[in-house]
């Protein structure tokens, strides 16, 4: 057998492309006892974007003493008229750029910093509250001061550590459930009684 009549099979079979990166995007992360602590104990944390580059996500079950009327008279945008949101808590999002605002919405509006998340955005620009303020603003809506972030393969490193429970959000539980009930509701969606929860749980 010469050069010229080897077999080339194995040469025209194309290279696998490399897996599309799984993240944890529109998931609930609940932090566990005893794993995680500080700002986040507790928590249940709405993650807006993961990618190779970090993630960034919002607690949705820490409501501050701040309402959302309060906050816009703060910055300067005294509502017009009486809308429902202006009583609702703004919520603590987590412990990065706490004096940043985060809006967690139904999609709606065309406003000039938002991203699109499946069944909700994430607007930062001014100009939602400025809608909100003139009674034009989402009627369903989480507004928070900060955010909870990761570095490059952190997240991945604490979920191999069983630091978070994960399981894919419902967001009747975003806007329809108390704050103080999130945590067991989100529970809840895995089948786990909070009773019976403990440190060493991994994740789903």
């Amino acid at each position: 057998m010469t050069d010229d009549s080897r077999d080339t099979r194995a040469e025209s079979v194309p290279e696998a492309s490399a897996p599309a990166f799984a993240g944890f995007a529109n998931q609930f992360l609940l932090a566990m006892p005893e794993q995680v602590g500080g700002s986040l104990a507790g928590s249940v944390i709405y993650v807006c974007e993961h990618s190779e580059r970090g993630a960034l996500g919002l607690v949705i079950n820490r409501p501050t003493d701040l309402t959302l009327g309060t906050l816009l008279e703060r910055i300067d945008m005294a509502l017009e008229i009486h809308v429902p949101q202006q009583d609702a808590p703004v919520f603590f999002g987590g412990p990065v750029q706490t004096d940043r605002g985060f809006v967690l919405h139904m999609p709606t509006g065309d406003f000039s910093s938002s991203l699109h998340l499946g069944e909700l955005m994430l607007t930062t620009s001014r100009d939602i509250l400025q809608a909100t303020a003139s009674g034009h603003g989402p009627e369903r809506m989480l507004v928070t001061l900060g955010y909870a972030g990761w570095g490059a393969g952190q997240l991945e490193t604490e979920m191999a550590q069983n630091a978070w429970l994960n399981v894919e959000a419902d967001i009747r539980i975003i806007f329809d459930v108390p704050p103080e009930d999130r945590y067991g509701a989100a529970l809840a969606l895995l089948g786990i009684d909070p009773g019976a929860l403990t440190g060493a749980a991994g994740h789903a």
